[in-house]
């Protein structure tokens, strides 16, 4: 019987580190803003002034895409990122977009029932509360109208 050749598996690929994606990183780590793309952009090109946006999301995709950052979806905002690795959660106002760390245990029984339910087992839960801030609210402002 002959022995069957498998394909040589793809070896894992290796992204070269810029030091534009490890400023990124570094100031994402330094912020707990949830800034966009845009706003990391204008706070970074002033130090790095051939920084350009496109090279921004390139860098912060790779990120997400290596587990050093998060996107955070926002209220009316489109995706913001968080370079917090500590595990957490989140509070996103709906009518202004402000994003709040939330430091606190997901509850214990989540993980067994999702287990029990579906046969699942969960590596990481992040929880995301939507609602008004407290600004928001002592103001009245309506949900929604995050700008």
């Amino acid at each position: 019987m002959a022995a069957v050749e498998s394909a040589p598996s793809e070896p894992a690929k290796r992204r070269h580190q810029t030091r534009q994606r490890a400023r990124i990183l570094e100031w994402l780590r330094s912020t707990d803003s949830h800034p966009t793309a845009l706003l990391t952009h204008e706070t970074l090109v002033r130090e790095l002034p051939n920084l350009s946006l496109g090279t921004v999301y390139r860098n912060l995709e790779v990120l997400v895409s290596e587990g050093l950052i998060d996107e955070v979806p926002s209220a009316g905002c489109g995706v913001r990122y968080d370079g917090n690795p500590k595990p957490h959660h989140h509070f996103i106002c709906e009518s202004c977009g402000a994003i709040d760390d939330l430091h606190l245990q997901a509850p214990p029984e989540l993980a067994r029932k999702l287990r029990r339910a579906r046969g699942r087992s969960a590596r990481r839960i992040r929880i995301d509360c939507d609602g008004l801030c407290e600004a928001c609210e002592l103001h009245g402002s309506a949900a929604g109208t995050a700008s």
